[in-house]
Order: structure tokens, then sequence, then C-alpha cells
């Protein structure tokens, strides 16, 4: 959600500024700007709805000079994607970018507006721009014109201000929303992440919630939250890492489809040495007696797949929570519980929150996520890398299975450390989950059926996606997928849920998506599918060969799963989730890698 960089550099900054946003698209976004400071001291700004080619365009027409410049791709969440509510907002002599909610914002407009200073947008940043303008205006200069501006905001921010008649200044804000500095030679950066920065410098420091920084080409000076001078660490970033091309894909999220064969095999070589699991000191199961697994969208249902794998393996209770809905119920955590905290980009408002208020209420915290730096993996007592790589797609699809991977790591644990496994059990089952790599190669051979199968599919105004016991998430997620990118309704069901209600949906015109391996619960499954073709519902059914050989009389089309797998099948059934949501987002014309409204990284509630 929402991109900031900052550049105090020695070239010409405009054209940088708008390379290192094209590195933020797939935060998601809907207008873009940069504004710069010309060698003169003049302040000026470009902005432009719709693609970061618009800006361009317009940068070519009228162009911006200067060494020293801010930049901005915004999601809109205070005012409609228009030309005047995209950043940067200007007001005299400042200019902002900001990412996140001031939450006081109609409170400091309205003082505003009686003081005579009237707002030209609907955006909440405006606020921002307004409040340090007036300060300038009476004589502060303009670090403390900022200061004394952040010091009335409240909710969840990252800022940057550049100055008119400062070449060589800027002042940056965290509170809440992620914020780095980059430090290169004779010139400094700042971004939202390493992404934007990783052209530029290797040098990366990560500013602390509440933190402010003055820069300037010499390097930062940076505050904390009391307005106390401190030091932060300088981290090393692998700029091979953060490289982002398809690689011959036509879309991101095919590459990365593709590419989850060789990430999980990295998470397993990881985490697993022989048939030992390796896992950071103190993540010791034996005296947990509850867990809460917390996340958003994907990563929520990671963890609903992880709840039966706990439940089962372990014997351990876990319960799922929307990260959005767990700190505003208050749930009682005993003092004994774990809360494991699911998020790729380790930045979810939500996530973070329920974090916080979980610290206070349990014996540990833990932290799966796919950016080791992020704000989630600072704040958890132990942070486990999920070692998706880079996800440019806004649907999630590796950091998923990734996520997947790491929890059916740590339920073998939790079984073997509770005595529920002994060392024989847990060879057996590590055997399955290196199995799964190969399974998946052998998965992405679907992606021509599906492909077939999304000109079905994208005639459909709802879709119905049906799984038993560990399936039913994925169920769940094949949905939210296909709504994702085709927008296309869908919703997921447990199939025994079926005939409480969904089955009053099913005619001819909806297809309905069953995921059944040949199991222990196959035979329950088919059941319910009978009774949706009895009433005419069109099946695709996805199983191994031995289901399809038995249940596939009558069905609309399959699609053949390669067997194996054991319990952790639910990674391996993701993929035709996710291709069939990409071919027919393909097939409908959306857009795949950026869908409409959606954002990658949501750090705002």
């Amino acid at each position: 959600m929402c991109g900031i960089i900052g550049i105090l550099g020695n070239h010409e900054v405009s054209p940088q500024l708008v390379d290192a946003l094209r590195r933020l698209e797939y935060r998601g976004y809907d207008s873009a700007g940069v504004a710069t400071v010309d060698d003169r001291g003049r302040l000026d700004r470009r902005r432009a709805v719709g693609k970061l080619v618009n800006l361009s365009d317009r940068l070519v027409h009228e162009p911006l000079r200067g060494h020293a410049g801010i930049g901005h791709t915004r999601w809109a969440t205070h005012g409609a994607a228009t030309e005047a509510n995209a950043h940067p907002h200007r007001h005299g002599r400042v200019a902002v970018v900001h990412n996140g909610i001031i939450e006081n914002f109609r409170e400091l407009r309205d003082e505003l507006i009686a003081a005579g200073i009237r707002p030209q947008s609907q955006t909440d940043t405006e606020t921002v721009a307004l409040l340090t303008g007036q300060h300038m205006d009476a004589g502060l200069p303009p670090v403390e014109a900022a200061r004394t501006a952040l010091a009335r905001l409240q909710g969840a921010f990252a800022l940057a201000f550049l100055f008119e008649g400062e070449t060589d200044l800027m002042v940056v804000a965290r509170k809440g929303s992620p914020l780095a500095i980059g430090h290169g030679d004779g010139e400094m950066f700042v971004g939202s992440d390493a992404v934007a920065l990783a052209p530029f410098t290797d040098r990366i420091t990560y500013l602390e919630d509440g933190d402010h920084a003055v820069l300037t080409r010499a390097g930062a000076l940076i505050y904390d939250r009391d307005g106390h001078q401190v030091g932060r660490p300088q981290n090393r970033i692998d700029v091979g890492a953060t490289a982002i091309d398809k690689g011959g894909y036509r879309h991101f999220m095919a590459k990365e489809i593709a590419e989850q064969p060789v990430v999980i095999g990295d998470v397993l070589n990881h985490y697993i040495k022989g048939d030992r699991i390796v896992l950071p000191e103190g993540l010791d199961f034996t005296s947990v007696d509850r867990i809460s697994l917390v996340g958003c969208g994907t990563a929520h249902l990671a963890g609903h797949v992880a709840k039966y794998w706990f439940e089962q393996l372990a014997g351990l209770p876990c319960d799922i929570d929307v990260a959005s809905e767990f700190r505003y119920r208050e749930p009682p955590l005993s003092p004994e519980s774990w809360f494991i905290a699911i998020s790729q980009s380790g930045e979810t408002a939500d996530t973070l929150a329920a974090l916080d208020y979980a610290r206070a209420h349990v014996a540990r915290t833990v932290g799966l996520v796919n950016v080791g730096t992020s704000a989630i993996a600072r704040d958890a007592d132990i942070a486990l890398p999920t070692l998706a790589g880079i996800e440019v797609s806004v649907a999630s699809s590796k950091a998923f299975t990734c996520q997947l991977t790491v929890l059916a790591i740590l339920a073998l644990k939790a079984a073997h450390d509770r005595g529920r496994l002994d060392d024989a059990a847990l060879a057996g089952h590590l055997a399955d989950l290196r199995s799964i790599p190969g399974l998946l190669q052998q998965a992405l051979n679907l992606s021509e059926d599906c492909r077939a199968l999304s000109e079905w599919l994208s005639q459909a105004q709802d879709v119905l996606y049906l799984g038993r016991g560990a399936l039913f998430p994925v169920a769940l997620e094949g949905a939210l997928k296909l709504k994702e990118l085709s927008y296309i309704h869908a919703e997921g069901y447990a199939s025994g849920e079926l005939k409480h209600g969904p089955i009053a949906l099913i005619d001819r015109d909806v297809p309905v998506i069953v995921l059944a391996p040949h199991d222990g619960l196959f035979d329950k499954t088919i059941s319910n599918m009978q009774e949706v073709m009895a009433r005419h519902g069109q099946i695709l059914l996805l199983s191994d060969p031995e289901g399809i050989a038995s249940g596939s009389d009558g069905v609309h089309a399959t699609l053949r799963m390669p067997a194996g797998g054991g319990l952790f099948q639910p990674i391996l059934y993701a993929i035709p989730m996710q291709y069939l949501a990409y071919h027919t987002a393909v097939a409908k014309g959306t857009d795949v890698d950026q869908p409409r409204n959606l954002a990658k990284s949501v750090t705002v509630e």
C-alpha cells in the first residue's frame, strides 16, 4: 500500500524517482507523483492518475529539474483517485508524501480552515502539508515546523518532507508504517522498503516506531519518540534478492507460481537437516497449552490449514483469528500459550497490532514473515523467515505455500516435543514433506489444463469451492484468488456444510470446484459432490489418479493431481487454485499482477 521514495542525490532526480516508484508498483496504487527542489531552491511537483506511464508522459512534457526530490504511489483511502488527491501534497514552501492514515485530520483541518487556510483535496495527508506550511509561515525553520506538525498527528504514518529553498534537506518520520533510510556516498535515500532503495545502495537503516530523522547528503540524524538523538544500526541488504523482473513470463504471478518447487526446497533445506528439525532456540512446545494463529487474507488461510496440523499431529488446541478482529474482541489468552503472527510483508498493520496485544498476555510470540527486517520480525520474540523471496504480484502464491511449509515444520516439531510422534514417525512425515517440491513440479504441468478450463470459468458469475479437512481452507484460498484476480464472485465452503445453505445456489450455471484427494474423507466429499450433480451443478473435480478413477463419473471436468504428500497435500493443491484464478483473469483481461482496489502490503487499518 502506498510507496514512498526520497532522494538527496548528485544527479537529476526525477528519472530516479520514477524508476524507484516502478519498483514499488507491486504494493498497489491508483495515482502517482513527484516533487523536486532545483538548484535554485525552487520547489515544484507533477502528479498523474493511473499507472506510472501517465506520470512519465507528463514529465516528458513538463520536466522537473533538481537533485533532491520525493515520490509517491498512492492507493486511495481518503478521497477518490484524482490528481488533486494525489501526492505529493504541497502548501507554500513544503511538499509531503505519506503512507498511512492521519486519524485526527478532520479536527486539524477544521482548525486550519478557521485560520483561513483552505484544503485543495479530500485527503488526510494534505493536512500535514497545511499544518507544516502554517508553522513555516509563522517563522519556524523547516525542521522545527515539521517536528511541530508531527507532534499533532494521531494515527499511523510514514512521512517525507521536502522544503523550498533547501537543496540539501529532507525530514522523514515513521509511526506504524514502515520506512527505511539508505546510505550512499555523498547521497541519502529514503523508501518504503529495501526494494525501492536497492538500485542506489545496499546500506539500510530501518527507523523504529516513533522515530523521525533529519537527512542531508552528509548523513542522517535520527531522533526517537521523545526527541532524543539515537543511533540505529545499518543493515547490509542482498541487492540480488531484491531484483524484480518477469524472467520471460507474461506476468509476475506466473513466474512466482513456477518458482514454488525451488523456494519450498529452500525452506526444507533451511529447517530440516537429515531427520532433524532445526529451529531457533526457545521453540520447545512441551509446555505450551494453546496456540493463537493470526493473519490477514491469504496469511490467515495459511494459519487455518495449520490449525488442522497442530491439532491432528500435536494434539495442541489452536485458535485461528483474522488479525483485524483479534485485538478488538480482546480474547482471553493463557500465560502458557503462544501467539504466531503470519505475514508476507511483516508490516501488516492489523497483524502488528494483534502482536502488540498478545505480547503482554502469552508466553511467547513468533513471527512468520517473508521480510526478515520487518516490524513483525523485530517485535516478535522469535522470527522465522519463510524464504519465498520477493513476491511482486499482489495476489500471493509462493509466499502462501512457503508459509504452509514452515507451519507444517512447526506442527511436526510440536508433535515430537509433546511425545505424539516418535523419531520413526517424524522421519516418515519429513519424507512426505521432502516429496512436496517434486510433486509441485508435476502439478505445474496442470497450467495448460487450467487455461483450457478458464474459458468456462470466465463466463460464470458465481463459483463455489468445496473441500474437507485441511483442504477446506485451500478451497477458501481458491475462492479468494478467483475473486482477487478475475472479479468473479466465489465462495469456499466445507463440503459438509453444503446442505446447510449453499446448496440453494446450485444450478447449471454455477461451477463447483471440488478438492478431493483419495484419503479418509474422500467418500464423504464425493457424496456431497453427487448432491450438487443431482441439481445440475457443473463439477470440476481435483483428485489423484485413484480418486478420479473411482469418483469422476458425470463430472464436467477433472484435474489429475499427483498422488503423495501425506498430510501436506494442501501445499500441493494450492497450485491449481492459483492457476485457475490466474488463467481466468487472463481470459477476462483483468490486471493480473495489480488487481483493482488491492494493495500488496496493507499498512493501515
